[in-house]
């Protein structure tokens, strides 16, 4: 039977992890089997230049803080070999990264994901995925709306050279 010790240790686990996966924004579950340690590396490095926080944790634990969070749906894709990647900021770019190294790597696999206080499958991820970045989706809205003041301005413009000729004429009679 473990000691004292080490169950509050692994309390200590547990509370940490589903702290922070009530305060991210989102997070993504996945198969870590068969990844060598050079995509090992890569991955843990573009995680981090995102910002997301990325740990192989016991899936008994991460059982446990998944229900602690609000989660739970969560557990019955705990089964193997399993890491969470979890952001605070961008909702998005856990699943970007994780989609991309689950394209390149095969046996590294999405299993599911939270997000909203949600748990998402892994279709739910992968469309996650595919939404563009914030500042493609701001770009894009802004140029919604700078369209829209563009075909007004113009409009305003026509009819202001069209009266304006009219009463030009009208001056010299």
């Amino acid at each position: 039977m473990p000691s004292q010790k080490i169950l509050e240790q692994k309390q200590e686990v547990v509370r940490a992890l589903a702290e922070k996966m009530r305060n991210a924004a989102s997070g993504v579950l996945v198969k870590y089997e068969g990844i060598t340690v050079e995509d090992d590396t890569k991955l843990r490095a573009a995680l981090r230049k995102a910002g997301i926080e990325y740990s192989v944790i016991k899936n008994t634990l991460t059982g446990r803080a998944c229900e602690e969070a609000g989660y739970g749906d969560m557990k019955q894709y705990l089964s193997g070999m399993t890491a969470i990647a979890i952001s605070k900021d961008d909702p998005i770019a856990p699943a970007k990264i994780m989609k991309e190294y689950a394209d390149n790597i095969e046996s590294f696999e999405i299993r599911a994901g939270f997000i909203d206080g949600g748990v998402i499958d892994q279709k739910g991820v992968e469309e996650l995925s595919s939404i563009p970045p914030k500042e493609v989706l701001i770009a894009r809205m802004m140029g919604s709306l700078m369209g829209g003041l563009y075909s007004l301005a113009y409009v305003l413009q026509a009819k202001i050279d069209k009266d304006g000729g009219a009463a030009a004429e009208t001056a010299e009679a």
